[in-house]
């Protein structure tokens, strides 16, 4: 990972920081002596965290409540990646699924997910690359999922955006190399946060053996930064789920594959 020499000055802005993978980085990163900008919809959880961090770290944490589902979201947070003190680290974490198959989906409902999964992480990035790239230095880690690599939900399109996270990351990922930038996609398999509970996705029948824990992927995906990895996934028991649905024949994968939350019946199409 390429930053500025001066590790007392260094600092990252992290999405989604208040729960699950986003608030396992600000601890993580906050322990390791970065300034924080924190952004997520919820001010008060947000104000709480930036405390505990302030008082256990003694870091600079700066909060920037933000809606990035919408413009006006984006626009705030892209203000500040523009202006102020430099960011050298941006954590794209935020991003919702939803508890329902497309054909019982709303367009506006798909149209927010793609806006947070995808439209506002190519409008981040892009904000946070052109200070990167004139500086000659910094990193973008945008949180994708194994779901990407293969439609093993059928009806859900959260698959799709995270194809498409993954994708970009890699294709901008080989054009900021030459101005000593770093753009990673991550992407872990089940992880335990508040994801699921949110979306209200019944994940009981997930085995126990699947599971991640936030602070184990974020572990992983700096190791795998700081070894200057364009793709991230954490855990052994994950590469091989990649590998089998990058290479097994597609038939295979559409034979297996399970909506956690539920097939569309013929009478419902």
């Amino acid at each position: 990972m390429t930053l500025d020499p001066t590790a007392a000055e260094r600092r990252a802005l992290i999405t989604g920081a208040t729960a699950g993978i986003g608030a396992a980085f600000t601890r993580r990163l906050a322990a390791d002596g970065w300034h924080l900008v924190l952004v997520a919809r919820d001010a008060a959880r947000l104000t709480e965290l930036a405390t505990e961090l302030g008082s256990t770290y003694g870091r600079e944490v700066e909060t920037i409540p933000a809606d990035l589902s919408t413009d006006d979201g984006c626009a705030t947070v892209e203000q500040r990646l523009a202006d102020g003190s430099p960011v050298h680290l941006l954590v794209n974490n935020a991003g919702i699924s939803l508890n329902k198959p497309f054909l019982r989906s709303t367009a506006e409902d798909e149209a927010r997910l793609l806006r947070l999964n995808v439209h506002a992480v190519m409008r981040l990035t892009l904000a946070a690359l052109r200070p990167m790239t004139e500086r000659r230095n910094g990193a973008v880690i945008n949180v994708s999922s194994v779901a990407g690599f293969g439609t093993a939900m059928p009806g859900s399109t959260y698959s799709a955006s995270k194809a498409w996270v993954t994708n970009f990351s890699e294709s901008v990922g080989q054009s900021t190399r030459p101005f000593g930038v770093q753009v990673m996609a991550l992407c872990p398999g089940y992880t335990r946060t508040e994801f699921h509970q949110r979306a209200g996705i019944n994940m009981s029948k997930t085995p126990e053996w699947l599971w991640l824990r936030a602070e184990d992927v974020v572990d992983e995906a700096l190791r795998d930064l700081r070894k200057g990895k364009m793709v991230s996934i954490p855990a052994w028991k994950y590469k091989v789920v990649v590998a089998g649905m990058r290479h097994a024949p597609r038939r295979l994968l559409q034979a297996v594959a399970r909506d956690t939350r539920g097939r569309i019946g013929r009478d419902e199409r």
